[in-house]
């Protein structure tokens, strides 16, 4: 059922209107539309994420009909939370993006139009960041860049996994999850997650939605658990229905121990042959067992897509992350630092204000030519999510500067993270 709303109905020229969904029939409407743009299984998906989702609402799902009330653009915004370090973030995916190829080539964009409106949810909500799977390039003309690993291609040839020896096959059990499980699963996440500096939360109500609500959908996954010789259950991996080429693909996997990660990669061998798959692409974080293991049977890394970012808020994410900063500086060279760090992005720069170690404010200074940090706005994300060091960016961006003392203290406030994000619905 839908949750009470006060939808939008805005006029934006040409007799067409941007909205948000209202009730059931927009949610028809929508969803009919998102199969007609991006296939079938993308019809459910959306009927569920406005029905069932636990973080979603129906003002987050926004479309522009025609007078004749033909759905002719819309995209969403998919709440996440964050954490990095000690504290979390709120970050809004933009997703389901698409429009009409009639309304495509037109004097103005109507994804602009629904990106404007987007926007305004993100401040309202007091988003510290959005995010987007997207398309190559396009994202970037609303701000967007590339600053976290998405869609890995790490894979498997079936004959370099080694057949079971000795009691592994009665040492563990490997069956479908159920909804019983739901603990067990957002314990192993949750531990699985704690490798990681930056990462995605995901509680109980949305393993919940997981499991019951993407049957038949886009997001359509099997999840398996494998218990030990006592029943309790001490790992789990998720196998999608849909994805990019044409191995078997594992989306997700907690950390397993040695002999359970193998064990894992044997299963879905039996699995691959069995669905015609020729190998398995490990699409996981770098930092699980399952990917070790699979490395040291052989597997190729084959590169992987990037998660494109946007900072909503500089100095109300400057802000939240202040924890964070804190401690780097607490446990460096730079201890009880009292010192105004500007933060040039040339549009406009900002001031981060330390006494003693601790970050007292953040404020945007406006345009100023100075300071010692100079880098521009899209390359921001990259460093604060710990995706490139400043000599990195140096490298690749020429009108990155960061010099004298300021670069030490970048390392420090701005150290590389292992980051992975699993996805939240």
């Amino acid at each position: 059922m839908l949750t009470p709303t006060t939808p939008i109905a805005r006029p934006v020229g040409d007799g067409l209107t941007l909205r948000s969904v209202a009730d059931e029939a927009d949610v028809e409407r929508l969803a009919v539309f998102n199969a007609l743009i991006h296939g079938p299984s993308v019809e459910g998906m959306t009927r569920n994420l406005i029905l069932h989702h636990p973080h979603t609402r129906p003002e987050h799902w926004l479309f522009i009909d025609d007078e004749a009330g033909r759905v002719v653009s819309s995209l969403c915004l998919i709440p996440w939370t964050w954490r990095y370090g000690s504290v979390t973030l709120r970050a809004g995916e933009m997703g389901i993006v698409g429009t009409l190829p009639d309304y495509r080539h037109g004097r103005r964009s109507l994804v602009a139009v629904l990106v404007e409106r987007f926007n305004e949810l993100l401040e309202e909500g007091e988003f510290d960041l959005t995010h987007i799977q997207g398309i190559p390039y396009y994202y970037r003309r609303y701000g967007y860049d590339y600053a976290l690993p998405l869609e890995p291609h790490l894979n498997l040839e079936l004959r370099t996994i080694p057949a079971a020896q000795g009691d592994e096959t009665q040492q563990f059990t490997i069956r479908p999850a159920q909804e019983a499980d739901v603990p067990a699963l957002a314990r192993l996440y949750d531990d699985a997650a704690r490798v990681l500096d930056l990462s995605a939360e995901r509680d109980e109500s949305m393993w919940r939605y997981l499991l019951a609500h993407t049957a038949g959908t886009a997001m359509e996954a099997d999840t398996w658990v494998i218990a030990g010789p006592g029943g309790e259950v001490i790992g789990y991996w998720r196998v999608p229905s849909e994805g990019f080429g044409d191995g078997l693909i594992v989306s997700e996997a907690s950390q397993l121990p040695y002999q359970a990660a193998q064990a894992a990669l044997r299963h879905l061998k039996s699995l691959a042959q069995t669905r015609g798959k020729p190998y398995i692409r490990l699409a996981t974080s770098a930092e699980s067992s399952l990917w070790r293991t699979a490395q040291a049977w052989g597997a190729q890394d084959n590169g992987h897509y990037e998660w494109q970012i946007r900072i909503v808020d500089v100095p109300r994410l400057l802000r939240h992350l202040a924890p964070v900063l804190e401690q780097r500086l607490a446990d460096s060279p730079f201890a009880g630092l009292t010192e105004n760090v500007l933060l040039n992005l040339y549009r406009e720069a900002y001031e981060l204000r330390f006494s003693n170690g601790v970050l007292r404010e953040v404020e945007c200074v406006g345009f100023c030519e100075e300071g010692a940090i100079k880098l521009p706005p899209n390359v921001l994300p990259k460093l604060i999510f710990g995706w490139r060091d400043r000599h990195t960016l140096r490298a690749a961006y020429p009108d990155v500067g960061i010099w004298d003392q300021a670069g030490y203290l970048v390392d420090v406030l701005f150290p590389p993270m292992r980051s992975f994000l699993y996805t939240a619905y």
